[in-house]
């Protein structure tokens, strides 16, 4: 499977993997920010955005077809990912060590989380698309059920109108069906490189009784908080992100 992905920059690789729902250019801000010490890779992952479709989403597969998906002359990189994005990172990291010179995990940790999503999946799939006129009718069928407008807007964004009418660009059967894979946790041997975990102080993703299965798999973990944050930290204070992210890059290249 071959990613879409996006390039920008020069220098050192630094590859971005996006959230569940999400695309590519949901990290745009990192991307514009690193791309003047860095040649940024921003990654569709499968069954989102513009990449091919697939009938599994666990996280082995993900990884694989993340590396699959890279030049070949990026045999080393920096990795950095949000929410699923974040355990596709870690999957990877700990799937092939020798590839990533540091990790950056953005408000996710490596545990299996309860559901989340069933209601918004739901509501998704609920939405008549053959019948539907316009994104805010499509917008106030979601409304029923999602209460947030910024969650709302960020779902539509996989609403794409063609010639046949409204369609939703990632597959949201095969994730409906695969969402057990994505609550599950990454596995494997022991990353022995640099890891940086960025937690959003409102969010209740990363908790404290996650840090044992933290430092079992990431024993070089270290962490920082962004105040006034939640979940959506890197679009909530972009700036404060953006400095956290290339302050640890920049010592990472400095070693």
């Amino acid at each position: 499977m071959k990613l879409y992905s996006e390039e920008r920059g020069s220098g050192p690789y630094l590859v971005l993997l996006h959230g569940l729902f999400g695309s590519q250019d949901n990290l745009a801000g990192i991307a514009r920010a690193a791309q003047d010490h860095f040649k940024v890779l921003s990654l569709d992952l499968p069954n989102h955005g513009r990449s091919p479709h697939s009938d599994a989403m666990n996280y082995p597969q993900m990884a694989q077809a993340v590396l699959a998906s890279l030049p070949e002359d990026a045999d080393s990189f920096y990795l950095l990912g949000h929410s699923m994005g974040g355990k596709v990172a870690m999957q990877l990291a700990l799937s092939a060590p020798e590839r990533v010179k540091a990790l950056l995990v953005a408000d996710i940790a490596p545990v299996e989380y309860n559901d989340r999503h069933s209601s918004i999946i739901e509501a998704m799939q609920q939405l008549n698309l053959s019948n539907l006129s316009s994104r805010q009718q499509a917008d106030q069928h979601l409304a029923k059920t999602i209460a947030e407008p910024g969650v709302r807007q960020f779902l539509l964004k996989n609403l794409v109108k063609n010639a046949e009418g409204f369609h939703w660009r990632c597959d949201l059967a095969t994730i409906a069906r695969c969402y057990p894979q994505v609550l599950a946790a990454p596995a494997g041997r022991a990353y022995p490189g640099p890891v940086l975990f960025i937690k959003g102080a409102n969010s209740d993703y990363i908790l404290p009784e996650h840090q044992a299965a933290t430092q079992a798999l990431f024993p070089k973990a270290q962490a920082k908080i962004i105040h006034g944050a939640g979940h959506w930290l890197h679009a909530e204070k972009p700036a404060a992100f953006n400095k956290i992210v290339l302050d640890f890059l920049q010592a990472q290249t400095d070693c």
